[in-house]
């Protein structure tokens, strides 16, 4: 007897992934070309909120279908790693805009130094 199986046809948690990678790659972009600028900093955090909501809720979603649907965890897995792979992404992003941040700051306390601390 023959089954028939059904292809594993999720695909919310592909186009997730690839939507918050591109939002958040626009965001970085635009924080970068802006020169650092603290209002894309206050328009990326709510962006940056809800996307780690979202992607862990898929996250924990088709890791129960991994769980459940034995016979499509070849597909499934393939669709948790792309899910992951936002993550070195986000800290890479994270990384280099903190680095800026820290950067104007420095120069920023130079600047402000009082006319007895200058040299």
């Amino acid at each position: 007897m023959k089954t028939t199986e059904k292809p594993f046809e999720e695909n919310q948690s592909t186009e997730l992934a690839i939507g918050s990678f591109i939002v958040s790659t626009i965001l970085f972009v635009l924080y970068i070309v802006s020169n650092g600028s603290s209002n894309v900093l206050i328009i990326a955090f709510p962006f940056v909120t809800a996307a780690i909501l979202a992607n862990t809720i898929m996250l924990f979603h088709l890791i129960d279908k991994f769980i459940e649907l034995t016979e499509h965890r070849k597909d499934i897995a393939v669709k948790i790693l792309i899910l992951l792979s936002n993550i070195p992404v986000t800290i890479l992003y994270y990384s280099i805009v903190m680095k800026i941040v820290i950067i104007k700051k420095k120069k920023l306390s130079q600047t402000r130094r009082l006319p007895f601390q200058q040299k």
